[in-house]
């Protein structure tokens, strides 16, 4: 997987998460399965919390997660997956998220 292109010019996508955690045991459950479905849907985590500093304005609280999908449709079909609904289900109960999909370059 490139993240500039796949071969017949299809542009990666990229799932950008932003989450203010309310409940850590729970989110913990949701974090061990969330990842599985993503790389089987052919995604890859680029970014998984880790520490941000601010460059402009303020970092959002939280935690930061960026992945990488083949193209946008397939980040797509991940997120209306039956699979992923099961998981989303225990994010929304541990966590306050926002989340959308943007094209690469």
């Amino acid at each position: 997987m490139t993240s500039w292109a796949e071969p017949g010019g299809t542009l990666a996508a990229y799932v950008i998460y932003q989450a203010e955690v309310l409940d850590a045991e729970r989110y913990e459950e949701y974090k061990a399965q969330a990842g599985p479905s993503i790389v089987a849907a052919g995604g890859r985590y680029l970014v998984r919390g880790g520490n941000a500093e601010a460059l402009e304005g303020d970092v959002p609280a939280g935690r930061t997660v960026v992945a990488e999908f083949p193209n946008r449709q397939a980040a797509l079909d991940w997120y209306a997956s039956a699979e992923y609904a099961a998981i989303r289900k225990l994010r929304e109960k541990a966590a306050r998220a926002t989340m959308y999909v943007v094209d690469g370059v």
